[in-house]
């Protein structure tokens, strides 16, 4: 973003007290360092609120993605009866597994009901001599972190015993993922007649006859997808895949150890009409790592083989995954460590070893600076999001001062930073760059959009219950230029909530990626503090129901601009609306807004309405004016039954909107089809 042409002018550091009214007070939220709201609460735990990725997440069947019983009540349980209770309920559980529990008779699979999750405690939770059955119909499912063993019954490739781990007929929308499955009186894994939607991921399944069977039905109806599991001293079905419309393999190490009991027969199997896509995966010692039927399709990209013999086969047309879902693959050289270390049940959930995959294993990431959340950087937290993540990842920050840069970059969509603390007061995350801050590359200025403390590019972002600041020091930096970002959004659908954003000149830059693009941001119960300018850009704001606190400069004199929007003609710009605007500076002293044609970009058309808002003294008579050659008479400003000392009489330079023009520009006409949603 190009610096304002304007004369450069001065701000106070951070410190400045906040000025409400009464009224303000009460409706708007509590002062920074007062008691929260009642809805500021901690982010809940990520096992119970993980959701899956891969064929699980997509909204098919009635049923948005896989997400469990993250809407009902979190249970734990330690006795058979219990599991059972709970598991077979028609209402939506999380159900904590923190003991071995024991199936009686052997070979009992409980039957689940939709909306589940059954997680273990840690590594805990295990289920001896039986497993889980999903019947037809049964969906939104998830079964994590668990170990399910033993109800081997001493004959080898039983035929008279029915006895896996998890086996589903006819469900959808199944989620299995960081599970240790061994030792079954038959299969492992059972996805037949007709499930589909399901995703298996970050699993090992060993010493048994039949790993992972799918299909069993003329139908070619069943997606699934199957990544980082590690498949090792097994004979068969390592998958084996029947009939399935779209099979998707990435990231699975397949090991048959020479000299054990157990050697394998073949590995990846795509039989009758299956539709199968095979990358990077890694095989060692398979015998017949991948073979296909005549009338089925393989397709391999990246897959490595090492000491294996006997089949390998590819052919045929398959399917594009990313038509479906976003995924990042692992490199294949990192699989056999990668998975050694980070499949099977975690002590806590959603610590895989690699950053590419630490969120789609949960969708929460923790950041503390103490080094007792999963990060100790938000940005680190942030880098872990994998590229085009499909579903929202709650990056939620524990209490502290956070000084660093952040940056949501464009492809990772549906992230929320949110403060874990009792107040927005709690969590900072502040950074000191000025537009004139020389980069440490020597490759120049960082520039007014560079300066930034907090960017995102990213759409469908959200920010609650914390505070976002850039403390640039004007008093000792007079000789460089002063615009000093703390947010810049250059995004559609971003979501602002019980957040403050704090500076000086410049303090948010609503912006948008491109000039035609679109970008809305919809900001709420918040506080923005500044003095020039402090809220600017291009795109399509609302301030609403929020304090806007005007701020004195660095050498205590008072003078300032609230808004200065560079609207593209025919777009909306910036609507405050029921909120209040003032602050511990002089009367008459302070200015709503001017144009802002950025570049000196005549073709723009520069809008703020100022409506239902209680303006304080501190606002002048006239509020609007003009900005480096250009009027404001010539753009559109305007306010609308406005009050407090500050609000004024419709004349020629304060016009006001008519209550026909006034039904026009509402909240709802700035955000179009959006609806804002914590989520």
């Amino acid at each position: 973003m190009a610096q304002h042409r304007r004369r450069r002018t001065t701000a106070l550091a951070l410190g400045v007290p906040l000025i409400l009214t009464a009224a303000g007070g009460l409706a708007y939220g509590v002062l920074p360092g007062s008691q929260p709201r009642a809805s500021a609460t901690t982010a809940a735990p990520a096992w119970a609120t993980a959701s899956a990725d891969g064929f699980a997440s997509v909204d098919a069947l009635g049923q948005n993605g896989t997400y469990g019983g993250r809407d009902g009540q979190i249970v734990t349980v330690k006795t058979l009866a219990d599991l059972e209770k709970y598991a077979t309920a028609s209402e939506p559980y999380v159900i904590v597994v923190a003991a071995t529990i024991t199936m009686d008779p052997v070979g009992k699979e409980i039957k689940v009901q939709s909306n589940k999750t059954i997680v273990g405690s840690g590594t805990s939770g295990q289920i001896v001599g039986g497993g889980f059955f999903l019947g037809s119909g049964v969906h939104n499912v998830i079964i994590r972190n668990l170990t399910i063993r033993d109800a081997y019954q001493g004959v080898w490739n039983d035929k008279e015993h029915d006895f896996d781990a998890i086996q589903m007929d006819g469900a959808h929308h199944v989620w299995i993922d960081h599970n240790d499955l061994r030792h079954m009186a038959d299969g492992l894994i059972d996805v037949r007649k007709d499930s589909t939607y399901v995703t298996v991921s970050w699993n090992k399944l060993s010493q048994d006859n039949k790993a992972f069977g799918i299909g069993w039905t003329e139908n070619v109806v069943t997606d699934i997808t199957i990544h980082h599991n590690w498949i090792r001293e097994t004979e068969q079905r390592n998958p084996s895949t029947d009939n399935a419309a779209h099979a998707h393999l990435y990231n699975n190490f397949l090991e048959d150890v020479a000299g054990t009991d157990i050697s394998s027969s073949y590995g990846n199997y795509s039989r009758g009409a299956t539709r199968m896509v095979l990358e990077n995966s890694w095989f060692q010692g398979f015998k017949n790592p991948v073979i296909k039927d005549s009338t089925a399709s393989i397709v391999q990209k990246g897959n490595t083989f090492v000491g294996t013999s006997g089949r390998n086969e590819s052919g045929g047309t398959a399917f594009d995954p990313k038509t479906y879902y976003a995924y990042t693959l692992d490199k294949t050289a990192d699989v056999p460590a990668l998975l050694k270390s980070g499949v099977g049940p975690r002590s806590s959930i959603g610590t895989t070893a690699t950053a590419s995959t630490k969120a789609a294993a949960a969708t929460t990431l923790t950041v503390a600076k103490d080094g007792s959340g999963q990060y100790s950087t938000v940005q680190a937290a942030v880098n872990a999001v994998p590229a085009n993540n499909p579903t929202r990842v709650v990056i939620s920050v524990k209490p502290g001062t956070y000084r660093e840069l952040v940056k949501v970059p464009s492809n990772k969509p549906h992230v929320t930073i949110q403060g874990s603390g009792g107040s927005r007061n709690d969590t900072v995350i502040v950074y000191n760059n000025a537009s004139g801050t020389p980069k440490p590359d020597g490759s120049g200025t960082y520039g007014t959009g560079g300066s930034a403390t907090v960017a995102v590019e990213a759409d469908d972002f959200q920010a609650r219950n914390l505070t976002i600041s850039n403390d640039f020091d004007e008093a000792s930096h007079q000789d460089i230029a002063n615009q000093a970002v703390a947010l810049r959004t250059a995004a559609d659908k971003v979501f602002l909530d019980g957040v403050i954003v704090s500076g000086d000149q410049d303090t948010l830059l609503v912006d948008t990626a491109a000039k035609d693009k679109l970008g809305r941001v919809y900001m709420t119960n918040s506080y923005v503090i500044g003095n020039v300018d402090f809220i600017f850009g291009r795109a399509t704001a609302v301030i609403d129901k929020s304090v806007i606190t005007l701020k004195k400069r660095w050498n205590g004199t008072s003078a300032g601009y609230v808004t200065a929007p560079s609207t593209a003609a025919g777009r909306k710009g910036i609507l405050i609306a029921n909120s209040t605007v003032n602050g511990d500076v002089s009367s008459a002293s302070f200015y709503l807004g001017r144009p802002w044609h950025a570049g000196g970009d005549a073709s723009l058309d520069p809008q703020t309405t100022v409506r239902n808002t209680s303006l304080s003294a501190a606002i002048k008579s006239t509020p609007w004016t003009d900005m480096s050659g250009f009027s404001w008479k010539d753009d559109r400003f305007a306010e609308y039954k406005n009050s407090g000392a500050g609000s004024g009489a419709a004349s020629s330079n304060r016009p006001q909107l008519t209550d026909a023009q006034a039904t026009g520009q509402e909240v709802a006409d700035w955000l179009g089809d959006w609806t804002p949603s914590s989520s």
